[in-house]
């Protein structure tokens, strides 16, 4: 008695559907809720737990017989109004009392939350169609891009072989260059596209690491030497000769923290290190150092990095090319093989990438191998050194001695590369030769301006004026 007297204290504002019935099916209480959603005549009590729930309640001379099973699991059931419409309701029941024999009915109106999974499984299989729409898209016009983009290379590249004007030579020269450069645009937008879908799936292998540092080191080192740079690459005794892992996407991914760090470098040095950092069986994990002392980044800026289509500049694109697409692809690369990417890096004090993966060793040579841990914060501080020194600071400081002398010997590469004709280099050096004078007194960067837009036009006297001029400023 005393839980009847309770019932509608406890029950009647809840949000929840809440009646109870007897043992013939009859609605003794019922809450505000249950009222309002139902919409009986009057109050819903005195109508049978049948005329709500019908297809699963059937009223008989002794009561009701129902299939529903009472306890506290959930049991979904369609309610029926006092009007006859119909909605789904999450529904719980069960008996609370045996003398007189009483049950207590709790439920939902789950047709909103339906319509709104409705809406979702729609709208997931609207964005399915719309990205295997746009996949196939992107296949198709970088298919029929790539097409032209190799039939100029390939005729370029057969020119290059039976022109011998110096003139005619560069300008095919910088054909192949942009054709390379477009294909490369072309892989990265399809690599991304693939990823983007989850269509992308690794490749691994059994191949000699070492050689494969190797090939990665041949495809920079000339731009590298080329700009005034050094390359150092370190690979750690412990890491095997032959791992097991999708080589290519390895390459890829150090191809691109190479690039970015030639790319960002005007003075110093790059260096790349590769330590073993545990093994478990035939799992390895590996850590990929890429340290530059370049023009760094700003703490606030590097969010940005491993975003699809970001770059921390507007400008960036503009003066170094790319897509902005790398980084990206990069991150999504590594965590596929089961690691992680991260940057740290300050402005003007060059910036370190680090990565680590994990391969596949090959059990003949694991027999040999000890268990190796190398503590990667020992190596981190080690590193940091690398672009942390006073005469980097000064370096980019208009006016120190350091930053004069090596304005100096990029004059002395400029002149030189301006004197044979090699405008490519001679532009690389001019570049370089802006970012030494950025915070320079007006005329430097004045007589800057005009000496880059001499080498950008190829014209040898004014040129050579301009550099004289800046020379005689310096």
């Amino acid at each position: 008695m005393q839980q009847e007297v309770l019932f509608p204290f406890l029950t009647q504002n809840a949000i929840e559907i809440i009646f109870t019935f007897d043992s013939m099916g009859v609605i003794l209480y019922a809450n505000e809720a249950a009222n309002l959603e139902l919409g009986y005549e009057g109050e819903l009590e005195g109508y049978n737990i049948s005329e709500i729930f019908p297809s699963d309640f059937t009223r008989t001379t002794e009561g009701f017989e129902t299939e529903y099973v009472m306890g506290q699991l959930e049991q979904q059931l369609t309610a029926y109004r006092g009007n006859r419409t119909c909605f789904p309701m999450r529904t719980r029941m069960q008996q609370y009392s045996q003398d007189p024999i009483r049950y207590i009915c709790m439920g939902m109106n789950i047709s909103q939350g339906m319509l709104f999974e409705k809406e979702v499984a729609k709208a997931e299989q609207e964005m399915e169609a719309a990205l295997k729409i746009k996949s196939e898209f992107i296949a198709n016009v970088t298919h029929e891009l790539r097409t032209p983009v190799n039939g100029i290379l390939g005729n370029a590249k057969e020119l290059v072989k039976i022109e011998n004007d110096e003139k005619k030579l560069r300008l095919l020269r910088l054909i192949e260059q942009g054709c390379e450069n477009m294909n490369a645009i072309i892989n990265s937008v399809l690599d991304f596209s693939k990823l983007e879908a989850g269509k992308f799936t690794l490749e691994p292998q059994k191949f000699h690491f070492r050689n494969m540092i190797e090939y990665v080191r041949a495809n920079h080192i000339n731009k590298i030497t080329e700009k005034g740079l050094e390359l150092f690459i370190t690979v750690s005794p412990d890491v095997p000769e032959y791992i097991v892992g999708d080589e290519l996407r390895i390459v890829q991914i150090l191809n691109n923290l190479l690039s970015n760090a030639t790319k960002f470098t005007a003075v110093g040095k790059i260096a790349v290190e590769v330590v073993k950092t545990a093994q478990y069986d035939n799992r390895m994990e590996l850590f990929f150092m890429v340290i530059d002392s370049g023009i760094g980044i700003d703490k606030a800026e590097q969010d940005k990095l491993f975003k699809s289509f970001s770059q921390v500049d507007a400008s960036i694109s503009r003066r170094y090319g790319g897509t902005g697409l790398g980084l990206n692809i990069s991150k999504q690369l590594v965590e596929l093989m089961n690691g992680n990417i991260r940057v740290e890096s300050e402005l003007g004090k060059g910036t370190m990438f680090s990565f680590h993966i994990w391969v596949g060793v090959d059990p003949d040579a694991s027999k040999n191998l000890e268990e190796v841990v190398t503590d990667t914060s020992t190596i981190m501080n080690r590193l940091n050194s690398f672009t942390e020194s006073e005469d980097s600071e000064k370096i980019w400081t208009y006016g120190e001695a350091e930053n004069i002398e090596e304005i100096k010997k990029k004059m002395s590469k400029l002149i030189l590369s301006i004197e044979m004709d090699n405008w490519e280099k001679a532009e690389m050096f001019v570049e370089t030769l802006r970012q030494l004078t950025e915070d320079a007194p007006k005329e430097v960067k004045t007589a800057m301006l005009r000496l880059k837009m001499a080498v950008q036009k190829e014209n040898y006297e004014k040129s050579v004026g301009a550099f004289e001029n800046l020379q005689e400023i310096i």
